[in-house]
């Protein structure tokens, strides 16, 4: 069975959080769209709470814990990402972006996301389209069309405009599977597993042909 890498990055702060409640069910949204695609989900989530202390660290020295490494490398070798972040001041979470401040640049290009938000209320579902949207498009990430904004409201009733939390999760979610689908699988490489020969990189180098 053909498999598809999918990396969920949540941003919430505390546990549980309305935040991973929103990631998991985006996941298993676009989990069920993939195997009716006849495709196997592997799942993967990083909780960007776990690394904090790693992150400032890395933004100060410029390296990477274990840890953070290993993270950044799960979320560059995912075929797509859900990113759902917590809603401050107006915009995403300074947590949140921290993370993607670190990855290398162009390492997300071309990548599908399914971006979402949670905030206490549905006045600020707009943060999707001009901070985190923006951000993406940036990154050159390949957004889907549906953002999904869940508010404290969303987890009574689920009713909002554009339809209820798990309609537009679903939505966003296929359309997310829908990029998969066509999408090449992401293969790991290894950069020194065909290593050029010595005698080779030396005839190539500022010492060829002197005697």
């Amino acid at each position: 069975m053909t498999t598809r890498k999918l990396t969920v990055v949540t941003a919430g702060l505390s546990r549980p959080s309305s935040t991973r409640m929103l990631a998991d069910r985006l996941s298993e949204a676009a989990s069920a769209h993939l195997r009716d695609h006849d495709l196997v989900p592997e799942i993967e989530v990083i909780e960007v709470r776990d690394h904090a202390h790693d992150l400032a660290d890395h933004l100060l020295t410029g390296f990477p814990s274990a840890e953070l490494r290993k993270a950044i490398d799960t979320a560059t070798g995912a075929d797509g990402l859900i990113v759902v972040t917590p809603i401050f001041t107006a915009s995403y979470s300074g947590l949140f972006k921290s993370f993607f401040d670190v990855l290398e640049p162009d390492s997300l290009a071309g990548k599908p996301v399914l971006i979402g938000a949670t905030g206490g209320t549905a006045r600020h579902s707009l943060v999707l389209e001009h901070a985190v949207r923006p951000l993406f498009a940036y990154l050159r990430s390949v957004v889907v069309p549906t953002a999904v904004y869940a508010a404290s409201e969303d987890w009574g009733t689920g009713r909002a405009p554009g339809g209820s939390l798990s309609d537009r999760a679903d939505r966003a979610a296929g359309e997310l599977a829908d990029l998969l689908v066509r999408a090449t699988p992401v293969t790991a490489t290894d950069p020194y597993e065909n290593p050029t020969p010595f005698d080779q990189l030396l005839a190539g180098g500022p010492l060829a042909g002197v005697a």
